[in-house]
């Protein structure tokens, strides 16, 4: 693909272009269109990218470019459909774009259609023929159309072009699965762990094997171990370690990693489900029916859960509601004799003499159809077997045919089985979008800057806000469009949010183009265009503000906010633009003037602070984000001292906390670090459990 050099000159009339759009479609300038687009599809805004999309598609329908990003937001929202329709009319206009066959091939992928995406591959393949993650793609497709030949040849062509990629590794293994060679399948993971530790797929993989065909549970913890520390945040991985340390007698383990799961997913009905079978075991009976209503809300047809519950409220003497769950279960089997006897017994304790006898007759009655005084029915074994066999049906036919319903998602977790791991090895699009959350090495980030929004975000654990004097003084005079207040980190905005911004810059066009500027004014729009990630046009009514009245506090702190943005963009951008355009035969002057640029932005934020903290000395947030911004620029003992500073103004600054306890980390000081990031999750700061883990070993 041809490389764009991205600019930003002239941002401040892109809105007002959009606005003429509506009137005057091909009077807009596309290119700058998309390229704002792109900042936003770098920063991870998806829906804000595919709305600037949108309009370079109204203006020049003809154009493959804004096709093929508006495909890339939409794979990264899920919208795999989508994706492929927008990839595909991407080749229509330019069938040259690689990445777009690879895009359609991941969409397909996910959508099951393998076929299809084998096809894409080799379109793209025979652009660029050494394409890892095109080959690696093909592979995985290959293997789940069951072409195990084609498929061990695309990774010996992949190994080839990179012995030391520790993910075709893991793909042979899942291809030796596939085979039933648990052999060859664990020698490929050992493989795959020597090359590298950071993969949490390969321990999770061989956890399985260790599991299902050697029942070596101590092993398969021990490998789940390793993966919860690369990906500390997944709660299935819990889930999977609970049932494993359950096999090895260690309930008190089991109990914790079944709490600790539905700590990071309270929706789990897995976790509800085996928590509330291992209370049930250890006697804590009303905490386990208290999870079973909660799979029953979720999935009234979970028949194990309403099984065990039945059983639950019979032993706590709960007997009107053991009635109604036993009821339910003979509605299912009728044939259930010891059904009718517990139900019987049930009716007996309420006093129900007759419903009893009635229901102990119905028993007897089987006995004697069958022949036999013990009853050798038991429905949950019936249900347990055919969620065993569906299982294995599943594993046969490769498992992703057909998105599960939730009926078979429900039977698959019956059983106290281990959770299905997320696909190991995942269809991947070169360009990663924010790398850390595609990445193999788990990366451990500093909380962001405070920055002004429209957008409160609360903290649900300690309802903690953010003051500053001015802000409450600039909301009373009610000339802005909102409520304005400070958030930790950039939100992530709608639709309708997204166009009532672009209206409220239309109207501050229209007012400062009529009347004589106000340096209110332009701090409005301001703060609107930052919402819509255009922070250069952000810095201009900044400027304006402070040209108008030096002594306007907020608008410093706006425009250090609108250098943020541009630093953070930049440093997204690079990242994907190194794989996406890395073949330019520019990159690297392109690449050294960035990285000054960097600097000089760095440098505008850290004077725009200095500002704030001249006209307002006790900002805490202004300490805290120089502190940040000494981060950066990778000076930790300047920013520890802001840190504190911050701290010392206000004590229950979980952010600072962590950030400094980073810092500490960073620089060899353990226990201080460890004390930090102690105190930051006390104060709601839940990353700092996830680095405690992992430093604490």
């Amino acid at each position: 693909m041809k490389t764009e050099q991205i600019t930003y000159q002239r941002l401040t009339l892109l809105l007002a272009a959009l606005v003429a759009a509506l009137a005057m479609q091909g009077q807009i300038n596309t290119d700058q269109v998309v390229n704002i687009g792109r900042n936003a599809l770098y920063f991870e805004d998806y829906i804000l990218a595919i709305q600037y999309f949108n309009q370079a598609i109204k203006a020049k329908p003809f154009l493959a470019d804004p096709y093929f990003y508006r495909s890339v937001a939409k794979i990264n929202l899920e919208d795999y459909s989508g994706a492929e329709q927008d990839a595909s009319m991407a080749i229509e206009r330019n069938p040259f774009i690689v990445d777009a066959y690879q895009v359609r091939g991941v969409a397909r992928q996910n959508q099951g259609n393998f076929e299809e995406a084998v096809k894409d591959y080799d379109a793209g393949l025979n652009l660029m023929p050494e394409d890892k993650n095109m080959l690696m793609n093909r592979a995985v497709c290959e293997t789940e159309l069951k072409n195990y030949s084609e498929a061990q040849e695309t990774f010996e062509r992949l190994l080839r072009l990179d012995r030391r990629n520790d993910r075709a590794y893991i793909g042979l293994a899942q291809m030796n699965l596939a085979q039933h060679d648990t052999t060859a399948a664990l020698d490929n993971l050992n493989r795959s762990i020597a090359l590298s530790k950071n993969n949490a797929a390969a321990y999770v993989l061989r956890a399985e094997i260790a599991t299902r065909s050697r029942h070596d549970f101590e092993s398969a913890v021990a490998d789940m171990d390793s993966a919860i520390v690369l990906e500390p945040r997944y709660a299935g991985y819990f889930i999977n370690r609970a049932f494993m340390k359950y096999n090895i007698d260690d309930y008190f383990g089991a109990m914790a990693d079944y709490d600790y799961a539905l700590s990071l997913d309270p929706t789990s009905t897995e976790a509800h489900f085996n928590r509330g079978l291992l209370r049930a075991e250890v006697g804590d009976n009303n905490k386990a029916i208290s999870d079973f209503d909660y799979v029953l809300k979720k999935n009234p047809a979970n028949f194990m859960a309403l099984y065990n519950r039945a059983l639950l409220h019979m032993r706590t003497g709960q007997f009107r509601n053991a009635v109604q769950d036993f009821t339910a279960i003979l509605k299912k089997y009728p044939n259930f004799e010891a059904g009718y006897m517990a139900r019987g017994e049930a009716k007996r304790r309420m006093g129900d003499n007759k419903g009893s006898e009635a229901d102990m007759e119905r028993a007897m009655t089987i006995f004697r159809r069958n022949k036999t005084h013990v009853s050798n029915f038991n429905p949950a074994e019936i249900e347990a077997t055919a969620a065993v066999k569906k299982a294995e049906q599943r594993a046969l036919s490769g498992g992703k045919d057909e998105p599960e319903t939730a009926e078979e998602i429900m039977e698959r977790f019956n059983t106290l089985l281990t959770v299905n791991d997320r696909d190991p090895v995942k269809p991947e699009y070169a360009n990663r979008q924010r790398g850390h959350i595609q990445n193999d090495n788990i990366e451990v980030e500093p909380m962001p800057m405070f920055v002004l929004s429209y957008y409160a975000k609360d903290n649900k654990l300690n309802g903690n806000t953010y003051y500053i004097r001015e802000i409450d003084e600039i909301n009373e005079t009610r000339l802005l469009p909102g409520t304005l207040t400070l958030v930790n980190g950039e939100p992530q905005l709608g639709e309708e949010e997204i166009q009532r911004h672009f209206s409220n810059i239309e109207y501050y066009n229209s007012l400062l183009a009529g009347a004589k500027p106000r340096g209110i004014d332009h701090f409005a729009r301001g703060v609107d265009y930052l919402l819509v990630k255009n922070p250069e046009a952000a810095i201009s009514d900044a400027d304006a503000a402070i040209a108008q009245n030096p002594q306007f506090m907020l608008a410093y702190f706006l425009r250090a906010d609108a250098h943020y943005m541009q630093f953070r963009m930049t440093q997204a951008r690079d990242a994907g633009t190194s794989e996406l355009f890395g073949g330019a035969p520019d990159a690297r002057s392109q690449a050294m003037l960035r990285q000054r640029q960097d600097v000089t932005t760095l440098d505008l934020m850290m004077a725009d602070l200095d500002q704030v903290l001249k006209l307002s000395p006790k900002n805490v947030y202004a300490h805290y984000n120089k502190g940040n911004v000494y981060m950066l620029q990778g000076d930790f003992t300047s920013a520890i001292s802001c840190f504190t500073t911050a701290i010392e103004l206000k004590p229950d600054l979980g952010e600072a906390y962590y950030n400094r306890g980073l810092m500490y980390l960073r620089m060899g000081n353990k226990n201080m670090g460890v004390a930090d990031l102690s105190k930051a999750g006390e104060l709601g700061v839940l990353p700092s459990y996830n680095v405690l883990k992992r430093m604490t070993r």
